[in-house]
């Protein structure tokens, strides 16, 4: 007896990042967020990418033909365990809304994971976790967390919150005076930085990556070309660097960062000990250069292990929140030999 065959309701293909712009553009239509800002996001990270095209996978519709589902890999430098390797982030899961279940959203996932499989070495992405069932049911598992962290520089408006507006004030000041006299004398104690701050990638970048420890852990390529690409050339958000000089003028250490609301945001930073954990003296002087820019608070988003947090903490940064990050090797899975992670908000797309 003939037994007919159905034909399924969506297949997955490869997408051209060149031929389909205006395809994936539509799809991102009210999903991803304003117009303008995705059509500068597409041109930026897919068509002028740093580090070769992202894999694009497209959902098809095959009833009508239509495609109304994307995805995408951002290629990544990576080293591990000493040794360099190709990594892919997770990027721009989008469904029309007619489309979206778990189904089509799990085709277009399965096949963007075996295009990762036979191209690079790793993929990996930070999804929220109600996503999460679904990396894990087509073979990524949970890798790290990765966690904000935050520290107040001006108290008021954290009091403002708890107590009257005519205490929150003079309380906050009180605050704001200890806590500077406390970093003041911290600094004196530390070597001796020269901080300042630029618009973009100084080229002894590359020299602090190079001749830095790296570890054995994940660890994306920091020179200069990556601080270039990945916040210099990006337009959503502009980036200030702040330098760290050694008494000899050589690069120390470097924090790419970004404001919001008030609060100066680390996205990324090196220094020369940076694999190891970040000396507090780094520390001690990026809470001095954000001060006396004007900052309420200083944030970081960090995936590392425990020892890489203590400078952090000892510094009053607190934690704030934190996310899940799952990935999926090529090869056969490392398991519980994996080696340390060092993730930043910067190994995300954007």
């Amino acid at each position: 007896m003939n037994v007919a065959v159905q034909a399924p309701l969506y297949t997955a293909q490869a997408g051209d990042v060149l031929r389909h712009r205006d395809t994936v553009l539509a799809i991102w239509r009210d999903n991803l967020g304003d117009a303008a800002a995705m059509r500068a996001k597409y041109d930026w990270f897919y068509l002028r990418p740093g580090n070769g095209a992202p894999l694009l996978w497209l959902l098809r519709h095959e009833p009508t033909g239509d495609l109304v589902g994307a995805c995408s890999a951002g290629r990544r430098r990576m080293s591990w365990r000493g040794r360099g390797i190709r990594a892919g982030v997770l990027v721009d899961l989008a469904v029309a809304p007619e489309h979206r279940s778990l189904g089509p959203a799990l085709i277009l996932q399965e096949g963007l994971a075996e295009a990762g499989r036979r191209e690079l070495d790793l993929l990996y992405g930070f999804p929220n976790p109600r996503a999460a069932p679904v990396f894990k049911r087509i073979g990524y598992r949970h890798l790290a967390t990765i966690v904000r962290h935050a520290r107040a520089l001006r108290h008021a408006g954290y009091f403002r919150r708890q107590m009257p507006a005519w205490l929150a004030y003079p309380a906050g000041a009180v605050v704001d005076l200890l806590t500077h006299a406390v970093d003041l004398l911290r600094g004196l104690r530390g070597p001796r930085l020269q901080a300042h701050w630029v618009d973009q990638a100084d080229p002894r970048m590359d020299a602090l990556w190079r001749d830095a420890p790296h570890g054995h852990g994940l660890l994306a390529v920091r020179d200069a070309d990556h601080v270039r690409w990945r916040f210099d050339q990006c337009p959503l958000q502009r980036t200030r660097h702040l330098l760290l000089d050694a008494p000899d003028g050589t690069l120390s250490g470097w924090f790419a960062t970004q404001v919001a609301d008030g609060m100066l945001h680390v996205r990324d930073f090196w220094t020369r000990d940076a694999a190891e954990g970040v000396g507090r003296h780094y520390i001690d002087a990026l809470i001095r250069a954000a001060r006396a820019a004007g900052h309420a608070a200083v944030s970081v988003e960090l995936a590392a292990p425990e020892s890489h947090l203590a400078g952090w903490r000892s510094r009053g940064f607190v934690e704030r929140s934190r996310r899940p990050v799952f990935g999926r090797w090529s090869w056969p899975d490392p398991g519980g030999s994996d080696p340390a992670l060092f993730l930043t908000s910067a190994d995300e797309d954007e």
